[in-house]
This record gives C-alpha cells, sequence and structure tokens, in this order.
C-alpha cells in the first residue's frame, strides 16, 4: 500500500496560560490521508477540529502554542519541526485553506481581483494581465455569475454563497495537493450548501486533490467523505470508513451525533385558537439608488400575508435575501413598512412611542446570533431584567426571583447569572437569549435562525426546549430558519419566500408531502431522506470481513440478516 500523503501522528497541543500553566486541547490525534481521498473531522464545537487543522500549517499563535507529543508528516516530511521557509514553500503551494467565515478571512478593503491577484502573484509569479485571464476562469468554474461584473465587488457586496465560492477559487488558484476545508457551509441556505458540496467534490476529482473536510453536520459529510474521524473533547474517539460510521457506529458519542437531527411533530394545537397575528399586504421598500434630485426604490418585501393563531408555530423558509427576516422586522416595527399589521386584532403599523411599548412587550425576538445580540458589558442577570426594568414595576428582589425562575425554566444554573456572555457556551447563549425574551410572557414570539450557529445536538436540546414551553404556556412562534429538518419538527404551517414573495404556504404535510411550486420542490431536494442501498449492505460485509483480518482476530460469521437488523437508515 501506498504511503499517506498526510499523516498525523500521536499529535497532543497545549496553550501556555502562564509561565508554569497550560491547558491541553487536543491529546493524541493520528491519522492518515491518502492521495485523491476525503477524511472527515467530525464533532461538536470545541472537540478540536479546527486546532487539529490548523497545526498542520501551524498556524496556531506561535508564542502560546506547544505540542506535548506527536507529529504531522506531509509526504514524508515533518511539518512541526520544518523551518518558517520550508512551511512557507509548503502553504498554498502544496496544502491550501477554507476558512469557516469568508467576511472574516476577505479583505474588506480590496476588491475580488486584487485578494485573487495577490495569490497568483505570490504563488505562481504571474503579471496582472495574465492573472485575469486566470482569475476570470477560475471565478468562472467555482460557479461565479458574471464574474467580469465581480472584479471590482468588495466581500460585503457579495452574497454568503458567492464569498465562499471566492474563498475556495483562492484555494485552488495554486493547484494544491491537499485541501482543508473547516466549516465552509455552515452558514449556508441548504441549496447553496448543496452546491458547494458538489463543486469540491468536481474540484477534488480534477485537480486530484485530497481533502479534510471538517465539519459538524453529519449529513453533509456522509455525501462528501471516504472516511471519518470523530473527535471529542480533543481526542478521536472513532475512525473508520464512511460507511461503518453510519451504518455501524461504536461509540456512544458517535452514536448520539448520528442520532440529534430534530425528530417529532409540532406541539398539538389548542381545541379552538384564535388568530393571535394577522398579516396582510405587507410591503417594505429600501432606497437602491440616489441621485442629485430623484432616489430609486426596490421593493425587498412585496404583499405578504398570513396568519399566526394562538399556540401556532408559523415557519418562514427560504434562501437568504428572500426577505425571511425582513418581514420579521416589519411585524416588530423595527422597520418602516405598509400594510397591515393586527396583533390580536388590534392595528399596530401605525403605532409609535409609548402606544406602541405594551405590544412590545407581548411580542420578543430571539436572534440567529446569540454572541451579537447579548450586550458583553452586561452580565447574565443584567441581560435578562432588562425588559422588566422597562416594562414592570418591580423590586430588585423581585427581579432577581424573576430571573433566577427564568433561568431554571430554560436548563440555566441560576447560580451563574452574574457571568458575562463570554464565559458560555454557543448553546447556554442562546438559552440566555430565549431566557431574555420569555420573562416578559410574551404571547408571540419571534425566533430567527435560533438554531443555525450551534451543533446539532445543542441544535436538539433548543428545540426540544422550546417545544416544551410551547406547551406549557401555550406561546406562538414565528419561526424563521433554512434548516427544514428544524421546520418540519416545530411548525403547523410553513410559509416558502423567494424575492421577498410568498410563493407557497400551507400546512406541514401539505408542503412536505405535496408542494406544489417548483422553488419548493426544489428547496425540499436537498433534504436528507434515508435510502435503502443493498450496495451499502455489501461493502459493510467485506469491510467487517477486512477488519477482522487486520485485528488478527478470530473469524466471525456475518450473515445477511444480521447485517440488515445492525444497519441504521
Amino acid at each position: 500500500m501506498s504511503s499517506p500523503l498526510l499523516s498525523v501522528q500521536n499529535l497532543s497541543i497545549a496553550f501556555s496560560k502562564n509561565a508554569k500553566e497550560q491547558s491541553q486541547v487536543v491529546t493524541n490525534v493520528s491519522f492518515d490521508l491518502y492521495e485523491q481521498e476525503t477524511l472527515a473531522l467530525v464533532g461538536e464545537s470545541g472537540s478540536g477540529k479546527s486546532v487539529t487543522a490548523l497545526s498542520i500549517l501551524r498556524l496556531l499563535p506561535k508564542g502560546r502554542v506547544i505540542y506535548p507529543t506527536g507529529d504531522i508528516l506531509f509526504e514524508g516530511k515533518s511539518l512541526l519541526n520544518a523551518p518558517e521557509e520550508e512551511l512557507r514553500k509548503v502553504r498554498g503551494n502544496h496544502i491550501s485553506m477554507i476558512f469557516q467565515e469568508p467576511m472574516v478571512s476577505l479583505n474588506p478593503l480590496h476588491t475580488v481581483e486584487k485578494q485573487l491577484y495577490e495569490v497568483l502573484s505570490l504563488h505562481r509569479g504571474m503579471r496582472r494581465n495574465a492573472a485575469r485571464g486566470e482569475i476570470l476562469l477560475y471565478l468562472d468554474r467555482v460557479g461565479i455569475k458574471q464574474p467580469k461584473n465581480k472584479l471590482s465587488a468588495y466581500p460585503h457586496q457579495l452574497s454568503g454563497g458567492e464569498r465562499q465560492r471566492v474563498m475556495i477559487a483562492m484555494a485552488i488558484l495554486t493547484h494544491p495537493k491537499l485541501l482543508i476545508a473547516d466549516e465552509p457551509t455552515t452558514a449556508l441556505d441548504v441549496s447553496v450548501q448543496a452546491q458547494i458540496i458538489q463543486l469540491l467534490k468536481e474540484l477534488k476529482n480534477e485537480l486530484n486533490m485530497s481533502m479534510l473536510f471538517i465539519s459538524h453536520n453529519l449529513g453533509i459529510v456522509k455525501k462528501l467523505a471516504d472516511k471519518v474521524a470523530v473527535m471529542q473533547q480533543g481526542q478521536i474517539v472513532e475512525y473508520n470508513n464512511r460507511q461503518r460510521i453510519f451504518l455501524r457506529p461504536k461509540h456512544d458519542y458517535t452514536k448520539t451525533l448520528l442520532n440529534s437531527e430534530p425528530t417529532g411533530d409540532p406541539v398539538p394545537l389548542p381545541d379552538t385558537p384564535g388568530i393571535l397575528l394577522n398579516v396582510n399586504h405587507l410591503n417594505v421598500e429600501v432606497i437602491s439608488k440616489k441621485r442629485l434630485f430623484s432616489s430609486e426604490k426596490k421593493k425587498i418585501v412585496d404583499n405578504i400575508g398570513f396568519a399566526i393563531h394562538q399556540g401556532e408555530t408559523v415557519g418562514i423558509v427560504g434562501e437568504s435575501g428572500s426577505g425571511k427576516s425582513t418581514t420579521a422586522l416589519a411585524i416588530l416595527r423595527l422597520i418602516k413598512s405598509r400594510g397591515d399589521i393586527l396583533f390580536d386584532s388590534h392595528p399596530i403599523q401605525n403605532l409609535k412611542g409609548k402606544k406602541l411599548l405594551p405590544f412590545r412587550r407581548r411580542m420578543q425576538v430571539v436572534f440567529q446570533d446569540p454572541f451579537s445580540s447579548l450586550n458583553p458589558r452586561f452580565n447574565v442577570e443584567q441581560i435578562i431584567s432588562e425588559g422588566l426594568v422597562t416594562h414592570k414595576k418591580l423590586s430588585k428582589a423581585e427581579r432577581e426571583k424573576a430571573v433566577v425562575d427564568i433561568m431554571q425554566e430554560v436548563g440555566l444554573d441560576p447560580d451563574m447569572r452574574f457571568r458575562y456572555p463570554t464565559e458560555f457556551s454557543g448553546g447556554q447563549r442562546q438559552r440566555i437569549a430565549i431566557a431574555r425574551a420569555l420573562i416578559l410572557q410574551p404571547e408571540l414570539l419571534i425566533l430567527d435562525e435560533p438554531t443555525s450557529s450551534l451543533d446539532h445536538t445543542i441544535q436538539r436540546q433548543i428545540i426540544n426546549l422550546l417545544k416544551s414551553l410551547q406547551k406549557k404556556y401555550q406561546f406562538s412562534y414565528l419561526f424563521i430558519s433554512h434548516d427544514l429538518s428544524v421546520i418540519y419538527s416545530m411548525c403547523h404551517q410553513v410559509v416558502v419566500m423567494k424575492d421577498g414573495k410568498i410563493i407557497e404556504q400551507g400546512s406541514r404535510k401539505k408542503i412536505f408531502y405535496s408542494p406544489e411550486n417548483e422553488y419548493t420542490k426544489t428547496l425540499l431536494s436537498f433534504l436528507d431522506k434515508p435510502r435503502r442501498s443493498k450496495v451499502t449492505t455489501e461493502s459493510l460485509i467485506y469491510q467487517d470481513k477486512i477488519d477482522l483480518k487486520e485485528d488478527q482476530k478470530q473469524t466471525r460469521n456475518i450473515n445477511w440478516e444480521d447485517a440488515l437488523l445492525m444497519r441504521k437508515e
């Protein structure tokens, strides 16, 4: 058998706190990656995936990182012990990396052309005129429409999918042997995710690359990887080929990850629910171009209408830019709009100031990124009680009791109420955001992508929490998401938006099982469904025999019935 392209051997990584203390984050990690192979590193946030990947190119901070044990070999040569000059030859030329958040990774002050030209100039010695043709070729190859028009664009002028495609183009311009992709699809819509995954597969075959793919999304890993390494708390707890991992996992943590997809049905509706929110002919316009004596307006929400009953969850789905979040902001009266917004039969579209204040208490919102929406200068008690200070006249003792009660309700330890947001995990921060919204006992909770930035196990916990609270208090939810499995598990009614318009709406079963619009059908085609396959069973049995032979264990007979019984859909 040929030697691996990349070999991580017994690698441990630690960070020094001070001269005497250090914190170990990765312990004795080992894996091999062969030519034209894709290996997926899978695990929750904080499991050590990204730290391991960054160590391959020695991108971790020099003054703080320590490697107590192990080595990283690329084409048989050590990268951990290589001098900086040798590393510069490897970075970009032989190993390239796609980072998780392209908006952070791309320089906001430079155009697309300038950033791509820099790669060609440094690594291939190309001059600007020759480089432009190469840049256009690769932008077209990664699926950028009208690439000539994008050369002068800045990162903020591109969509999330376009920014990720520019990052991919930047990574492959040098024809690397190994591509490291660190969560390249996390914040993207399902349709864009599918396009990026297909693009990476095609590029891997065209350029004969190997790929180290880092993700917490097992649905994507299942479509892309040849082998999977599952990481937990800095260690690899299971390492095998894709079929064995998905069909017959051995470690309990792997089984937990595989079973973490949102499941179940929405909370049953009350017997005779009245209409809580009624939206009709909602329009939102923005000024797209300003001239000396005139301006052009562009509709970003066009003639929207739907209703939410008491105790009901209505889901809004669609790609980025479809108008989902804008609709929510208009309902909350946080942006200007035209049309009718009736809350509990009261028209609120023209209310301002003190007249709107009582309705603000009855409508609360939880945003996508809890880290951005929580004030870093406030402790948890101050954050959660902020609404009480505005809307209710309570004593300090009464406010403190209310905070303690709601923290227990959402699964947080009240003793942590004096800590600050930076001291909490993503899942805990989202629980804080939910507690802040629920402490006012609202009737309608607007949830704008509340789980998209969370690991699947944490996502499932948040979904179960929202369901239990809705069952107990009969809240109504407006749930905005691009994750169709979450929408199916949470929502009674579904609204599908595209280009600022509703193109289809109806009950959950109607939308998921008998959609009428082609766009809805396209969205649903990206929803991962279980499939039966005789081929996977045969390959699983074949792999069993290989494993047993390699481990020099006693031969055991595995028949078709055993394999089928142990298979997981």
